[in-house]
């Protein structure tokens, strides 16, 4: 198996969802639930060739509203909060 398809098969593997995108690379994600009814989406941006371009974690709350944003890859950004959940 050559080296892209081995990165694929993993990629598709770990994360369990994806998109094509329209430059050949494709968006990964897999979702984990919190406790209090938040749940935690782990996206991850690779190129044609399976190379990460970007990695980067989203935070819902209870009503599935994007709160918050974590770009870890290329640099850590650290927690971005977005719209209501900033004054919290």
């Amino acid at each position: 198996m050559e080296a892209k398809e081995a990165k694929r098969w993993r990629n598709e593997r770990k994360f369990g969802n994806w998109q094509e995108l329209p430059d050949g690379g494709r968006q990964y994600w897999y979702e984990v639930q919190g406790q209090k009814g938040w749940r935690a989406r782990y996206v991850k941006e690779v190129d044609a060739e399976e190379n990460t371009r970007r990695f980067w974690q989203e935070i819902y709350d209870e009503k599935g509203r994007l709160v918050e944003i974590h770009e870890k890859f290329p640099v850590d950004k650290g927690h971005q909060r977005l719209g209501e959940a900033k004054g919290k």
